[in-house]
C-alpha cells in the first residue's frame, strides 16, 4: 500500500444523503444536477440568444487559449512517457500481488469503446478526406487536392487521435487508479488532489473538482452523442429518405437513452463488457468489408505511410507559435484537445475501474499504443478509400465534402453491398452510443455518490437520462450551427479541468516516488536478512 498519510479514515460515501431511492454526495450531486438541468432549461427557453452566446464563447476561447491547450497536451504526453520508461513503471495498480480482472482483449475493447468509438465512426472517412479536399482548412495551409495535402491527410488525422490525446486519458486513469487501489482513497477525481491538498480534499476544493469532472463528462459525452445523432439521422435520410432534421436526431437520442437504460440494468460485466466486445466485432466486420471491396492494395500500403506521416508531422503540428493555418488549427486540433480533456474524467475513471492488476508501464503502453494501432488501421482504411474515390471522380465524394455526416454513407454507396454496409455502420454507431452513455452514467454516478460503486440503480438511470437530455439541448440550442455549439460546450468544460491535470501529474510523481523507495528499501532489508530469519 502507498505511504500516503491519510489523516483519519475517509470512507467513500460517508457524506452521502439517502433520499427517495438515491444515495448521493452532498453537495456534489445536487449542485451538479441543478447546474446541468438549469443550463438545459435556459438553452431550451432561449435557443437564439444561447446559440449566439455559445458561438461567441467558442471563438474567444479558441483564439485566446489555443496555445494553452496545445502546450498542455504536449507536456502531458512527455510526462506520461517519462512515467512509462522510468523505474516508476514497475509499480503495480492494486499492489504487488494484484491480478487483472479482465483479459487483455476485453480490456482493450472496453477502453476503446468508451474512449473514441463514436468519434472514429463519425470521422473515420471524413477527416482524412477533409484534410485532402480542404473542407475546413488544411494543415499548414497546403493546397487542397494536392500531393502535399494527400501526404498530410493521414498523419494529421493520427496526430489528433494518437498518443497525445490518449496521454491525457492515461494521466487521469492512472492517477485515479493508483490513489484508489494503492492508497485506499475514494474512486473520485477529488482523490487526485490529496497528496497536494491533504484534508482539504474532503472539503470544497474536492467538491469543486468532482463537480467539474461531472459537468465536463456530461458536456463531453453530449458533444459526442450530438455528433453521432447527426450522422445517424443523415444515414437514415440517405438510405430511406427519412427527414434527417432535428426531430429525427432527437428521436434517435431518445431511442438510445432507452437502450442505455437496459444496458445500465445489466451492469458492468453483463452490460458494458458484452456490448464492448460486440462493438469491436462489428468494427472488424466493417473493416474487412472496406478492405475487400475498396482499393485493398492502396489501403494496405497506407498503414506504414500513415505512421511515417505521423512521425514526420508530429513536431510541426505540435508547434503553436506563428501558426497561420488557424482554420485547421482551431477547428480541428484545438477542438480535439478540448474534447479529449473534457472526456478525460469519464474515460480516466472508467480506465481506473477496469485496470486493477496492471503495472504502470503496462497500463501506459497499452493505453497509448493499442488505440494508436487501431486508429492507424481504421483511419487509413476508410480515409484512403474516401480519398481514392475523390481523386478518381467516383460518386458524390468526387465533388468533395458537402455534409460531413454523410461521408461514410456516400463512400459505401459506390461499393458492392453498400446499403448493407451502411446499415452495419448505423448499428455500430448505435452500440457505440450505448456503451458511451452507459459507461458515462457509471462514472458520473460513482463521482456523484462520493466514490461509492454500489449505488442504487435508479441513480445511474438518472444520469443516463441527463446525458441524453443535454445532447438534445445542445442540438436545439445550436440551431443551424449545432456543431459549433457542441464545440463551445467542450471548450468551456475542458479549460478549468486542464489545471487539475497538472496537479495530478505532480501528485503522481510525489506519491509514486515515495512508494518506489519504500518498496526497494523493503527488498533490500529482505535480501540482507540472515537465512535463519527468513
Amino acid at each position: 500500500m502507498s505511504k500516503i498519510d491519510i489523516e483519519g479514515e475517509y470512507e467513500p460515501g460517508q457524506d452521502n444523503i439517502q433520499l427517495s431511492g438515491f444515495d448521493f454526495h452532498n453537495p456534489v450531486f445536487p449542485f451538479s444536477a441543478v447546474i446541468a438541468v438549469l443550463v438545459s432549461g435556459l438553452v431550451l427557453i432561449m435557443p437564439g440568444p444561447a446559440s449566439e452566446l455559445l458561438l461567441s464563447l467558442r471563438n474567444q476561447l479558441m483564439s485566446g487559449f489555443d496555445w494553452f491547450f496545445s502546450l498542455s497536451v504536449s507536456l502531458i504526453t512527455l510526462f506520461i512517457l517519462f512515467l512509462c520508461f522510468s523505474p516508476l513503471g514497475r509499480l503495480r495498480l492494486g499492489g504487488a500481488n494484484a491480478k487483472p480482472e479482465f483479459g487483455i482483449v476485453s480490456w482493450v475493447c472496453m477502453l476503446f469503446s468508451a474512449g473514441v468509438g463514436i468519434g472514429m465512426t463519425f470521422y473515420g472517412a471524413a477527416e482524412p478526406l477533409a484534410y485532402y479536399t480542404g473542407w475546413y482548412g488544411t494543415p499548414f495551409n497546403v493546397e487542397a487536392n494536392s500531393a502535399a495535402a494527400e501526404n498530410l491527410a493521414l498523419g494529421a488525422t493520427l496526430f489528433n487521435w494518437g498518443i497525445g490525446p490518449w496521454s491525457v486519458y492515461a494521466l487521469v486513469g492512472l492517477g485515479i487508479a493508483y490513489f484508489t487501489m494503492n492508497s485506499g482513497l475514494p474512486m473520485a477525481p477529488r482523490s487526485l488532489l490529496y497528496p497536494v491538498f491533504g484534508q482539504s480534499t474532503w472539503g470544497w476544493p474536492g467538491h469543486i473538482v468532482d463537480m467539474l469532472a461531472i459537468l465536463a463528462t456530461v458536456f463531453g459525452l453530449a458533444t459526442s452523442l450530438g455528433l453521432g445523432a447527426r450522422q445517424a439521422a443523415s444515414g437514415l435520410s440517405f438510405l430511406f429518405g427519412v427527414d434527417g432534421g432535428l426531430p429525427t436526431q432527437i428521436a434517435f437520442i431518445i431511442l438510445i437513452a432507452i437502450v442505455t437504460v437496459a444496458s445500465v440494468v445489466r451492469g458492468l460485466d453483463r452490460g458494458i463488457r458484452i456490448l464492448s466486445n460486440f462493438t469491436m466485432a462489428l468494427a472488424v466486420l466493417l473493416l474487412i468489408y472496406i478492405l475487400v471491396t475498396g482499393p485493398g492494395a492502396a489501403i494496405f500500403m497506407s498503414y506504414g505511410e500513415a505512421l511515417a506521416q505521423y512521425a514526420r508531422a508530429y513536431l510541426p503540428l505540435s508547434n503553436f507559435i506563428g501558426r497561420e493555418d488557424t482554420t485547421y488549427f482551431h477547428g480541428w486540433t484545438i477542438f480535439y484537445w478540448a474534447w479529449w480533456i473534457s472526456w478525460s474524467p469519464f474515460v480516466g475513471l472508467f480506465l481506473a475501474r477496469i485496470s486493477r492488476g496492471r503495472t504502470v508501464r503496462e497500463f501506459i503502453a497499452v493505453t497509448l499504443l493499442a488505440p494508436l494501432a487501431i486508429a492507424t488501421i481504421w483511419f487509413s482504411s476508410f480515409g484512403t478509400a474516401a480519398i481514392y474515390q475523390a481523386k478518381n471522380g467516383v460518386g458524390a465524394l468526387a465533388g468533395g465534402i458537402g455534409d460531413v455526416s454523410l461521408v461514410l454513407f456516400q463512400l459505401f454507396e459506390n461499393l458492392p453491398l453498400g446499403e448493407l454496409a451502411s446499415l452495419i455502420g448505423l448499428l455500430l454507431l448505435i452500440v457505440f452510443f450505448v456503451t458511451s452513455s452507459d459507461s458515462g452514467a457509471l462514472v458520473i454516478d460513482s463521482v456523484a455518490a462520493g466514490g461509492k460503486t454500489d449505488t442504487p440503480l435508479t441513480q445511474r438511470v438518472f444520469w443516463a437520462c441527463i446525458i441524453s437530455l443535454f445532447a438534445v439541448v445542445l442540438l436545439v440550442g445550436g440551431g443551424a450551427k449545432a456543431l459549433d455549439s457542441l464545440q463551445a460546450w467542450t471548450l468551456m468544460a475542458a479549460l478549468p479541468f486542464t489545471f487539475v491535470l497538472f496537479i495530478t501529474a505532480y501528485a503522481l510523481v510525489k506519491t509514486m516516488w515515495t512508494d518506489l523507495q519504500s518498496l526497494e528499501k523493503n527488498k533490500k532489508v529482505g535480501s540482507d536478512r540472515p537465512a535463519s530469519e527468513t
